[in-house]
């Protein structure tokens, strides 16, 4: 069985919304929604995955950051193991599209509706009575 590729995503809240961005164009389920990160490259640690992530794809420069679930898809093509990273950012930041994907912030309900991919509606699911909390 192959090793789970590690992917990092970050939960950022702000005045009970949440930041999520789509694939970009020409990726793999480009348009569709997800909490932004990407792949752990070798020798990088979580924390320093999701900072670098959310810098070169949305502009944002992250301050603390703390583990908040795992998902792993077995299934996938390659299978993931998703390690979701609740994340501090300025309270005036805002997100800029690097990727030209398109970024929102949204309610738990709001959230509920989107087309997001499969391991983040997992854990949306494994957390909404968590998220929905101002």
């Amino acid at each position: 069985m192959a090793l789970p590729l590690l992917v990092c995503a970050g939960v950022v809240c702000r005045g009970g919304r949440y930041l999520l961005a789509t694939r970009p164009p020409g990726s793999r389920l480009a348009g569709r929604w997800e909490f932004p990160g990407g792949k752990v490259v070798d020798g990088e640690s979580l924390e320093d995955c999701i900072r670098r992530e959310l810098c070169e794809e949305l502009g944002l420069t992250v301050g603390a950051v703390a583990p908040l679930d795992i998902v792993e898809l077995p299934e996938a093509e390659p299978p993931l193991r998703l390690n979701f990273l609740g994340c501090a950012l300025d309270p005036e930041a805002e997100p800029v599209a690097h990727e030209g994907q398109r970024v929102g912030w949204f309610t738990l309900t709001e959230l509920q509706s989107l087309d997001l991919l499969p391991a983040d509606r997992l854990f949306v699911e494994r957390h909404a009575a968590r998220l929905g909390r101002p």
